[in-house]
């Protein structure tokens, strides 16, 4: 179709002629509304990157003498981290007479990587590296995975609280009495 004629139609229907493939013989063109088109390709950009993860590496340090309690509390943030599809990175630090018993640190890896192999595994073995000892633990499920079960939670988080607008979405409020002072 010569180019003019074509033009004329662009305008006749009110959109835009787009050249698609400049190099082929005869070139190839294409009638619609560029903005439009412009607008959804960005709109599917931006999804795209919303719906990519970038991976994280997090890090837990951790002594040799570490307390059952502080442990505990190191292995929450360990299973939290794994829960959110990020990597983990443990460290052991060595100070002083520690150093000539890294078998300890081992043992502590070792101990903490039976606690969470439910949600993730080891990447890389325990490793001494100075005075420090590094694990990398991976989780099982990926980072878009992870994204993807948060945000279903938050949805359906938002739709109870929309459903029950009086009750408070805390256990603990709503345990608790009411305590207001009665006025007499």
């Amino acid at each position: 179709m010569p180019l003019a004629k074509a033009l004329e139609l662009a305008q006749e229907y009110d959109l835009d002629l787009v050249e698609v493939a400049a190099n082929a013989r005869p070139p190839v063109c294409k009638l619609m509304d560029y903005g439009k088109f412009k607008y959804e390709s960005a709109m599917k950009a931006r999804e795209a990157r919303k719906n990519q993860a970038h991976t994280v590496i997090k890090e837990m340090k951790l002594r040799p003498k570490i307390d059952p309690h502080d442990y505990d509390t190191k292995k929450g943030h360990v299973v939290r981290f794994l829960k959110q599809g990020d990597k983990v990175k443990i460290t052991i630090m060595f100070r002083g007479r520690e150093q000539s018993r890294p078998e300890l640190g081992y043992r502590l890896l070792q101990r903490l990587a039976e606690d969470v192999q439910d949600l993730g595994f080891v990447e890389s073995n325990p490793k001494q590296d100075g005075r420090n000892m590094i694990m990398v633990l991976g989780p099982h499920k990926k980072k878009t995975e992870a994204m993807a079960e948060a945000r279903q939670a938050q949805e359906a988080r938002k739709a109870e609280a929309k459903a029950n607008p009086g009750k408070s979405q805390n256990p603990a409020e709503a345990a608790a009495p009411s305590e207001e002072p009665a006025e007499a």
